[in-house]
C-alpha cells in the first residue's frame, strides 16, 4: 500500500485522518463490565440509552504521544479476530483500521471471553483465530495456560509496563477500581483509603455484586486478605445495608442523584455520569494498595496456531499505537496503557495509582468468590 502525501507531510496528515475517523463515534455510552455467565465473567454491557457524545474532555486535548500508526508496518492480509470486547465499543476502531489500510481484511467473531477461550481450545490446531482480544486479564491468562498463545514480539512487550503484560499477552487499556462519592455529603478526605474499613463507613453504600468487575474485586480481597477476612467484610457491608444495583453505572448515577453517599465501581462510570451532567456532585476516591485499588486490563494475545502470525503481531501492536490509545481514552474512558496518552477526567495517571502488586491473571479464579458471596446471602 502507498499512502498519499500532502504539504503537511506523510505522518501528520495520515495520523490526522485516522484520528478524525476514530473521534467520530458519535452518540454512544461508556463501556462496562457485567457478570454475564455462571462463572462471573466480566462481559461488557451495551447501554440501552444514549447520554450524548462520548469523550468528555476531548476538546483541547494534546495530540497523543507514543508511536503513530504511520511508524508501524502496514496491516495487510486477512485477520481473524476473536473478540470478547463488545462490538459497540471496539467495532468502530476496527472499522477505521479496515478503512485506513485498503489491503487489510479483518473478520471479527464477537462473544464472551471465556466462551471464546473454550472455542479456541476446542478448535485445536484447526482454529482460524489469529488474535484473541478480551476485556480482562483472567481470560488472557486462561488461554496462555492452555498453551494456546505464542510469544509476543519484544517491541510489543516493551511498549507496556511489565505489570500489565506477559510474554504471551499484553494489556491494551485498563480500568481502575474506585470509590465514587457524593461531594454534597463528603469531602475526599472523608473517604477511607483502606477498603477493609468500609463496613464501618457511616454513609449509604451501593454496589453491583452481579458484575464481573465487582466479583474480581472480591476475588482480589480473597487473595490479599484471606477467606475469613473477606467473609467478615462481606457480612459487614451487608449488615450495614449496602444497596445492590444491576450495574455500576446505576451505582454512580445513584450517587450523583444523592440516593447513595458512596459505592464501588470502575473509574469510567464516574466519567460517564459527568459526561452527561458535568456539574453532577460526584467525584472519584481511591483506596491504597489493596483489593479496592486493583487495576485490570483489556488485552490481546496471538493464538499459537494463527494462520497469519506476522499480521496478528502487527495488529496487536496497532492496538498500542498513539491513535488507538487516544481512542480508548476519549471513546471508552478507559486508561491508556502508554504514558504518552493521558486519561480523560481529573484522574491520576497509571503511574500515580497505588496499585497492589500481584498477578492480575489470578482474578480468573472467581468460582470460589461467587460461592462465598452466595453463602453470605448475596445474589450473584
Amino acid at each position: 500500500m502507498t499512502r498519499n502525501t500532502d504539504s503537511d507531510g506523510l505522518t501528520h496528515s495520515s495520523r490526522r485522518r485516522f484520528l478524525a475517523g476514530t473521534a467520530g463515534v458519535g452518540a454512544v455510552a461508556i463501556a462496562g463490565c457485567t457478570g454475564g455467565d455462571n462463572d462471573g465473567e466480566a462481559a461488557e454491557e451495551t447501554p440501552d440509552s444514549s447520554i450524548g457524545q462520548i469523550g468528555s474532555g476531548r476538546a483541547g486535548r494534546p495530540e497523543p504521544g507514543g508511536t503513530s500508526i504511520d511508524e508501524l508496518p502496514d496491516l495487510e492480509g486477512e485477520l481473524e479476530l476473536y473478540s470478547g470486547r463488545n462490538e459497540f465499543l471496539v467495532g468502530e476502531l476496527i472499522s477505521d483500521l479496515d478503512e485506513f489500510y485498503p489491503e487489510f481484511e479483518p473478520s471479527v467473531r464477537y462473544g464472551g471471553g471465556s466462551d471464546l477461550v473454550n472455542t479456541i481450545d476446542t478448535e485445536g490446531d484447526g482454529s482460524p483465530a489469529d488474535v484473541f482480544y478480551t476485556v480482562n486479564a483472567g481470560n488472557l491468562g486462561a488461554l496462555a495456560e492452555a498453551g494456546r498463545t505464542q510469544t509476543l514480539s519484544t517491541e510489543i512487550q516493551e511498549t507496556v509496563s511489565e505489570e500489565f503484560r506477559t510474554d504471551q499477552w499484553v494489556g491494551t487499556s485498563g480500568r481502575a477500581r474506585t470509590v465514587p462519592f457524593n461531594t454534597n455529603a463528603y469531602d475526599d478526605g472523608d473517604i477511607p483509603d483502606d477498603i477493609m474499613a468500609f463496613p464501618e463507613f457511616d454513609g449509604d453504600l451501593g454496589w453491583a455484586p452481579t458484575y464481573g468487575s465487582c466479583q474480581a474485586f472480591i476475588t482480589a480481597m480473597r487473595i490479599f486478605e484471606g477467606e475469613a477476612a473477606t467473609r467478615e467484610w462481606l457480612e459487614g457491608v451487608v449488615d450495614a445495608g449496602i444497596t445492590p444495583y444491576a450495574d455500576e453505572f446505576q451505582v454512580s448515577q445513584a450517587i450523583a442523584n444523592g440516593e447513595l453517599d458512596a459505592g464501588f465501581t470502575n473509574h469510567y462510570y464516574i466519567q460517564r455520569v459527568l459526561d452527561g451532567s458535568p456539574s453532577a456532585p460526584i467525584d472519584t476516591a481511591f483506596t491504597s494498595g489493596d483489593a479496592g485499588a486493583i487495576f485490570n486490563v483489556a488485552g490481546a494475545a496471538v493464538v499459537d496456531t494463527a494462520p497469519n502470525p506476522e499480521l496478528a503481531q502487527n495488529f496487536v501492536r496497532h492496538l498500542l499505537s498513539a491513535e488507538a490509545q487516544e481512542y480508548f481514552a476519549v471513546e471508552t474512558f478507559e486508561y491508556p496503557l502508554i504514558s504518552e496518552v493521558e486519561p480523560v477526567g481529573d484522574l491520576p495517571t497509571v503511574d500515580e495509582l497505588d496499585v497492589p502488586e500481584f498477578d492480575i491473571a489470578e482474578l480468573s479464579n472467581v468460582r470460589a468468590t461467587i460461592d462465598l458471596m452466595r453463602d453470605v446471602g448475596i445474589s450473584t
